[in-house]
């Protein structure tokens, strides 16, 4: 078993902290970085490395749990129970590296990381309508 999760907190972006942390691992799970049996940080290593207060961890994890994507083991820790992974997003599926390709593509064409996020937006609002991207 496996943590390979490292937690990056905004502190500027309006988002709470907590559902920063579960939306991190849902990514995490979407692609694949963490799968069923990986055991997540505990709050003290959380809290070391993001300066969050260990409740503030435990909140996220006890929301993860609530989703069933995770469970708390009594003296064990936080375990991951489930995955979200498609075989259509791995490392190797043909659309990540056409996505791979393109970002590639933009950044040598001189777009900036604020540019691609805004031309994705306005390409993902175009496909699905109405949704938020996460």
């Amino acid at each position: 078993m496996k943590s390979v999760v490292v937690f990056r907190i905004d502190r500027r972006g309006g988002v709470a902290t907590y559902l920063q942390i579960v939306r991190q691992v849902e990514q995490a799970l979407r692609m694949g970085a963490l799968e069923e049996g990986d055991r997540l940080p505990t709050a003290a290593q959380v809290a070391a490395t993001t300066k969050v207060n260990p409740n503030t961890t435990l909140k996220a994890y006890r929301e993860l749990e609530r989703m069933g994507l995770a469970e708390v083991r009594q003296g064990a820790g936080t375990f991951i129970t489930r995955t979200l992974a498609q075989p259509r997003t791995g490392p190797d599926s043909p659309l990540r590296t056409a996505l791979t390709d393109w970002l590639t593509q933009a950044r040598a064409e001189g777009l900036t990381g604020q540019d691609v996020t805004a031309l994705f937006h306005a390409a993902f609002e175009s496909a699905y309508p109405g949704e938020a991207p996460d």
